[in-house]
């Protein structure tokens, strides 16, 4: 093949579609745990986070619910994966092999944001939220009906489906703690948990939990079908679980999205890299931030107890 302008721009052409295609293929979980927000700058600012909005009988003057002067901040990161073509293998028509790689590539990035929603939930009993708490914490501060006090998302229960003594006390306890929760007059926030996240050391009980009609004693299973599962390989801890309320239009974590997947290429016969190595590029790119929404939204469970 003749390295013309031409003939790279057809080369290029052909593994943009390889892109393209690899990138409607990938199956993603993230849109069912985290909500996308776009971002035209450096960071975004949530300063909204300092309040559950709900509505309120109108009596007198309106209640005016301002933003935080101190926002939460989730600042966007680069990242890329960069194939080099060999101009030798492109005069030798010998450019098959790097379809496979620019596949490989973008079903990595397509992955990108599940690794991100899985990273958050990892350090979530580490990582502060907008209340400066950790996100899954015991005691994030909370004002009911002008009495401060405190409120826990973090259990310590081991999921289970021994009977069903055991499921009320891990599951159905979690399930509890987040319908539980006031706003600051005192009226419930109506969260409802509608997605359970587990690692793929848990599935078999998560599934046994959510389908079927007894428990191993063979007591009736009341939980049957009260959660969507979702089961994330790179959640790092066997022994943790967790749920999220992903049934209002905030969810409780976020990706961030400052520049989509884009395929990318250097195929200019004059630059540096084809004088001194011979060598074309082309790879993958995108600009991301990752971060937490309402901690009233999510619960996690340890699995030490």
């Amino acid at each position: 093949m003749q390295l013309t302008r031409e003939n790279l721009q057809a080369i290029a052409a052909g593994l943009n579609m390889t892109f393209n295609t690899a990138f409607k293929e990938t199956e993603t979980q993230w849109q069912k745990l985290a909500m996308k927000v776009s971002s035209g700058s450096a960071q975004n600012t949530y300063a909204w986070l300092g309040k559950f909005p709900k509505m309120r009988e109108w009596i007198g003057d309106k209640v005016i619910h301002k933003l935080e002067a101190q926002g939460y901040t989730i600042p966007n990161k680069s990242y890329e994966s960069t194939v080099e073509v060999l101009r030798d293998d492109i005069e030798d028509d010998n450019i098959g092999q790097y379809s496979n790689m620019v596949q490989q590539a973008t079903w990595s990035g397509a992955q990108l944001p599940d690794e991100m929603v899985a990273a958050l939930l990892n350090d979530g009993d580490t990582n502060l939220c907008y209340d400066g708490k950790p996100f899954f914490s015991s005691d994030h501060p909370v004002t009911v009906n002008g009495k401060a006090g405190k409120a826990s998302n973090l259990g310590t229960a081991k999921l289970s489906v021994a009977s069903r003594a055991a499921a009320e006390a891990s599951y159905g306890k979690a399930r509890t703690a987040m319908r539980s929760l006031k706003d600051e007059d005192g009226r419930g926030l109506k969260v409802r948990p509608t997605v359970l996240v587990v690692p793929p050391a848990q599935e078999d009980v998560a599934k046994t939990l959510l389908t079927a009609d007894k428990f191993n004693d063979n007591s009736n299973n009341i939980y049957r079908g009260t959660a969507e599962l979702v089961v994330l390989d790179d959640l790092e801890d066997d022994d943790a679980w967790y749920l999220l309320d992903q049934h209002m239009p905030v969810k409780p974590l976020i990706i961030q999205e400052r520049k989509k997947l884009v395929f990318v290429q250097q195929t200019d016969i004059n630059s540096p890299d084809v004088f001194s190595r011979g060598v074309y590029k082309f790879g993958i790119e995108a600009r991301y931030g990752a971060g937490y929404s309402f901690w009233q939204l999510a619960y996690k469970s340890t699995g030490t107890a």
